[in-house]
């Protein structure tokens, strides 16, 4: 799936990126229809979770989002992935349900 990650303030590492990518690739289990993502990564200046990723995906006729905050970027990124998960879990379901 194509991916855009966008880091704002900072240059993300080729590692960040790759790790990125292959979270979000894994939501393909879930959902084999989606679209594109875009991935925002912030620095926050206040407390220790001062790591933030916004994740967007987009699906057919839908958006799905994710924001989470934690130490590190890969931390938070689990969090996001696990969320749109759950999210696509559901998306799926409630599209299966209006088929029936």
């Amino acid at each position: 799936m194509k991916l855009q990650v966008h880091s704002i303030h900072f240059n993300a590492d080729v590692k960040l990126i790759d790790f990125i990518q292959k979270k979000v690739d894994k939501l393909e289990t879930y959902y084999d229809r989606l679209v594109d993502g875009e991935v925002f990564l912030r620095l926050n200046n206040e407390g220790i979770e001062n790591k933030t990723v916004e994740i967007k995906l987009k699906v057919p006729g839908n958006q799905l989002f994710a924001k989470e905050q934690a130490r590190s970027f890969e931390e938070a990124t689990d969090l996001a992935t696990q969320a749109l998960a759950n999210q696509l879990k559901k998306f799926k379901t409630k599209l299966m349900a209006g088929r029936a």
